[in-house]
């Protein structure tokens, strides 16, 4: 049991300095209420949900009676964020509010249809729908992203579906609940809110084909059809497509309020399946806090990913390499634009391995991907790195409020002819590229980490595939030692400062160790390996396994939440203060060898 409290006291506590007098006084009063209730609620159910309306009627005052204005604080609370893409899709969570489609504390027999929201990120939108009618206190709004409230939708806050790291799902998640309603001889439909961008996904083509093979007559597709994912869509929904295969069609304002709300009555009142495609308006992806007036805004720290567009152009200059480079709407995660020319496959994540099965063996093919999508498409990769020669797979670690497997990275380094890189410099990228040259049959895998890093000292860029010492170790058999793999490399080198700690620090997650670091790891006492990846089938596991040390795993073992970076750190043992407790205690400890302490 898990009281309101104890899960949101927190990080609304930490949000106060940011609201207004107003916020903060109500924020109080609230977090009053949920310490004096106690109310608690149980996982997989909807008490968590119940108890914030309980709350909500026991704090009535509403601050804002729009809920545009409500999704706007929260962004400029939170710091971050998909306004924009919420506020395309408000229209259409309205109408889903006025049809009586969304949990509003009725029972669920008494909904006329069921809803799925397949664009799982605009869980925002129905947060604020909630907050102006009522049923949602406001200090959780204050907690987006930031160890509260998830950004993205879960049943335990009353939806349907809980999505966790693809769009594209969803449309699946609805045809499955179609088929079965269907196969129990219900009548119900089906309302599925999707996005143009989320229809680009090879799993929203095959739910819709088998949809139609299947002779699903209770399935309603809403399009919120705003043109862009991250970047502007090469064209616009094709609506014959989707008439091909759920017959009717309507297409309507999906900027007017009411017109979307007729035009969701009319096909929910009408028999067989159908389509809504609402026309709406999306501004720039990403939420950035304005600046203050008058004042210019500070520049944001820029992640070691967004660096990779600017290092191929570097590459492609200094070695006169040829480059494909394909991307599933990441060209800003990766900062290409501007630097190589790239072609964007849209949200097709298989497809975007797949473009370069054809390519001239000469040619270097980039597939920039991240955790989201190269899951998806891991049998494309398979074939991809067993038939394509100079092939490099920029896989994006973004660890933020979308979330990720968080064993991604060991997964990739499990296909054939694979060989995966960390680089936290500039240099390490380098020689990752200079590496695929030389050895074009092996697919290169580069993760990158999407977030700013302060490159250590020294990098394995003259030994890629073995190891550097960040901080060498004194003469003699040392106490203890720590190895790192990749952005673990750059935390341990934050938390050691002044510890001193021998630190070994490898760029691959299969390194090669050469007899002088083997030696140095032999005669310690304890070996501590670090890596922000998970722990089973990862970097210290292969350390212990190929070279019999009696090695210490300190790596993610949950998975990854979805909250933003900081938070995600803090979670799993590797902030500084944790990894500088953690250092500490391998010095001082005298526990046996190769024991790993439970949060390890």
């Amino acid at each position: 049991m898990t009281g309101l409290h104890e899960r949101f006291a927190a990080p609304v506590r930490e949000a106060l300095p940011r609201l207004t007098a107003a916020e903060r006084a109500v924020a109080i009063r609230e977090l009053d209420a949920m310490e004096s209730a106690r109310t608690a609620h149980r996982a997989g159910a909807d008490r968590l949900l119940d108890g914030l309306r309980e709350i909500a009627a026991h704090v009535p005052e509403r601050l804002y009676t729009d809920s545009a204005d409500v999704l706007l604080r929260m962004h400029e609370i939170a710091g971050s964020g998909n306004l924009q893409s919420n506020l395309s899709s408000l229209p259409l969570v309205r109408a889903c509010f006025a049809h009586g489609l969304v949990d509003d504390g009725r029972e669920r027999h008494e909904a006329p249809a069921e809803l799925v929201v397949g664009r799982g990120h605009i869980a925002p939108a129905f947060y604020a729908e909630h907050y102006v009618r009522g049923t949602l206190p406001f200090a959780p709004l204050a907690t987006l992203h930031q160890d509260g409230l998830t950004g993205v939708v879960h049943r335990d806050l009353g939806f349907r579906n809980t999505m966790r790291y693809s769009l594209g799902v969803g449309v699946a998640q609805a045809v499955s609940l179609a088929w079965e309603l269907t196969r129990r001889g219900e009548d119900r439909k089906v309302v599925c809110l999707a996005g143009d961008g989320e229809l680009h996904e090879g799993a929203a083509f095959e739910a819709l084909r088998f949809a139609y093979d299947a002779g699903l007559r209770n399935l309603l597709l809403v399009v919120d059809a705003n043109g862009k994912g991250i970047e502007p869509l090469a064209k616009p929904v094709n609506t014959g497509y989707l008439s091909a295969y759920l017959g009717r069609i309507t297409e309507t304002d999906g900027t007017d309020d009411r017109a979307v709300e007729e035009a969701l009555g009319t096909l929910l009142a009408r028999p067989g399946p159908a389509a809504l495609v609402c026309r709406t308006r999306k501004g720039e992806h990403s939420f950035r806090p304005p600046a203050d007036a008058g004042e210019a805004a500070p520049p944001r720290p820029v992640s070691f990913a967004a660096g990779a567009g600017r290092l191929l152009a570097a590459h492609r200059r200094r070695s006169g390499a040829e480059l494909a480079v394909f991307t599933p709407d990441m060209a800003a995660r990766f900062g290409l634009r501007g630097h190589v020319p790239y072609t964007n496959t849209g949200l097709a994540e298989t497809l975007t391995a797949g473009m370069t099965l054809s390519l001239p063996d000469h040619v270097t093919k980039v597939v920039a991907t991240d955790a989201m999508y190269y899951m998806d498409s891991l049998s494309m990769l398979t074939e991809a790195t067993t038939s394509v020669r100079n092939l490099l797979v920029l896989a994006g670690r973004s660890w933020g409020a979308w979330g990720g497997a968080h064993n991604a990275v060991n997964l990739l380094g499990l296909l054939l002819h694979t060989r995966v890189y960390e680089p936290v410099t500039a240099a390490e990228f380098d020689a990752c590229l200079d590496r695929l040259a030389h050895d074009p049959a092996t697919a290169h895998v580069v993760s990158l980490v999407d977030a700013p890093i302060t490159p250590p000292a020294r990098d394995c860029s003259a030994d890629l595939d073995g190891s550097v010492w960040l901080t060498p170790p004194d003469a003699g058999d040392p106490d203890a030692v720590v190895v790192t793999f990749g952005y673990a490399g750059v935390l341990v080198d934050e938390a050691n400062r002044g510890l001193g700690l021998p630190h070994l620090h490898c760029a691959a997650l299969t390194p090669r160790l050469g007899p002088a670091a083997l030696g140095v790891l032999a005669r310690a006492r304890r070996v501590l390996s670090v890596e922000y990846n998970g722990a089973d089938g990862g970097f210290g596991e292969r350390l212990r396994s190929a070279y019999l040390l009696p090695v210490e795993v300190h790596a993610v073992r949950r998975d990854i939440a979805t909250r933003v970076h900081r938070h995600q750190l803090a979670l799993h043992g590797m902030s500084t203060p944790q990894l500088r407790q953690r250092l500490t205690a391998l010095r001082e400890d005298r526990q046996e060898a190769g024991h790993a302490p439970a949060y390890a």
